[in-house]
């Protein structure tokens, strides 16, 4: 069973009238890569600073390690941050940025450099140490942050939007890296981001927010193949919404027509929201197709064409390889496991 290091209990954080958390509740495991996801303003930057300890909570107590840790701060917790701002000091060239913090807790000169020259070589560096930061890129640059938060040994690496700055490629290698490295160091890593790519890429857990509430917390998988309500299935990838009826176990009524699904449990013509994802419809001959419709958009997105279908005045949206001509006849198909049922959201 795995360790809770971090938990938060029942935390609320306002800023002035503006309720940014209330009643948060959320718990994160040793040696996880866990990803806080929402858009801007849900609050995740906020709980981040509040477990760095550059904000205190209002209500609620934050733990580690068992112990409550409300009052400590930052330099006091076993936690180091990486901004997106990577905050290096220009005037120092790589290896004393790295050394800083050995530096400024008087630690002898050769394990200072022992640690800054195996610290280096993990985020692939050991041959820039003498180099001048203004001389780096952007991603050496993060890379030098990042080895300036974890030569410390932290128990948990806070990462605040890390890659924001670096273009999209850059952006994607560092993902792999930043994950390769925390498979390495045994650690646990807490990343925000409002990137979605970024999550399902790098994370073990990933804790869905919006508006200072959770949503959803599970695997990558999870939250892309099951989401429990509209706004996890928009926010994560693309996706079909349709309104429905559930008709009994396994049987729901969305478009017009009834399908064949794998879930169960609800109330007979129980309202539903129906999510099937553009990658799982597949043509099929129309004769042989429940669902038959017209090709009424296409666009090339380089990996697979997106095509828009319009049935019966409804839209639907189709990631494939195959290729269709605008205002073709086309069948669509959709396997049951594909059908997702979810709960239709209570109205405010």
């Amino acid at each position: 069973m795995k360790k809770r290091l971090i938990v938060l209990n029942h935390v609320k954080k306002s800023f002035g009238d503006l309720t940014v958390l209330d009643d948060f509740n959320l718990y994160i495991n040793e040696n996880e890569f866990i990803t806080l996801l929402g858009p801007s303003g849900c609050g995740k930057t906020t709980c981040l600073r509040l477990i760095g300890g550059f904000e205190s909570p209002d209500e609620g107590t934050i733990e580690f390690d068992g112990k409550v840790i409300n009052d400590l701060e930052p330099n006091e917790r076993e936690i180091n941050t990486c901004f997106q701002k990577y905050a290096l000091f220009p005037h120092l060239n790589v290896y004393n940025n790295v050394a800083f913090g050995l530096k400024i807790k008087k630690v002898p000169k050769a394990e200072i450099e022992e640690r800054v020259m195996q610290t280096l070589k993990l985020v692939k560096l050991e041959d820039y140490a003498s180099r001048s930061i203004s001389t780096l890129s952007g991603g050496q640059q993060q890379r030098v942050a990042i080895a300036r938060a974890i030569i410390n040994r932290p128990k948990v690496l806070l990462l605040d939007e890390p890659l924001g700055a670096l273009d999209l490629k850059l952006r994607q290698e560092m993902q792999y890296e930043l994950k390769e490295m925390q498979r390495q160091l045994g650690i646990t890593f807490v990343y925000v981001t409002h990137d979605q790519e970024e999550a399902l890429t790098m994370s073990d857990v990933i804790v869905i927010m919006n508006e200072g509430k959770i949503l959803q917390i599970g695997s990558p998988e999870d939250i892309y193949n099951e989401p429990k309500n509209r706004f996890v299935a928009n926010f994560i990838g693309e996706s079909n919404i349709f309104e429905g009826k559930m008709i009994d176990d396994y049987w729901v009524h969305f478009c017009g027509r009834d399908f064949k699904c794998v879930d169960k449990g609800f109330e007979e013509f129980e309202e539903v929201d129906v999510v099937i994802r553009p990658e799982d419809f597949d043509f099929v001959p129309p004769s042989k197709a429940k669902i038959v419709g017209r090709v009424d958009s296409l666009i090339f997105r380089g990996v697979h064409y997106e095509i828009n279908v319009i049935v019966d005045g409804h839209e639907y949206t189709i990631h494939t390889t195959k290729y269709r001509e605008i205002g073709d006849k086309v069948g669509l198909a959709v396997e049951p496991a594909n059908i997702h049922i979810m709960k239709k959201e209570a109205s405010k």
